[in-house]
């Protein structure tokens, strides 16, 4: 299957790595970003629209704004982290 630009970030940011096929073609490379400051800020966005807050207000909870930093590539941090973002929607709505 082919992904565009896109999707790759996206399978990337969810912690999945990407295969291809011996003698498929090279996909083109992604831009660099800056981890640490776009990274972040991008992922608490991520998790404000999966809470239903704004960005400013889950900074509130620093629990959740710590983990950010460490959920990609961390399963068991993202497991854990869901049951918070549903409280907050609940409360949020």
């Amino acid at each position: 299957m082919n992904w565009d630009p896109f999707q790759r970030a996206v399978l990337s940011e969810l912690g999945l790595a990407l295969y291809r096929l011996p003698g498929a073609p090279s996909p083109a490379p992604m831009p660099a970003v800056a981890a640490d400051a776009a990274g972040d800020a991008g992922m608490l966005a991520r998790l404000a629209r999966a809470a239903g807050v704004a960005p400013e207000a889950l900074l509130a909870h620093a629990e959740i704004a710590a983990t950010a930093a460490r959920l990609r590539g961390d399963a068991a941090a993202k497991r854990a982290l869901w049951p918070r973002l549903r409280a907050l929607r609940r409360s949020a709505g």
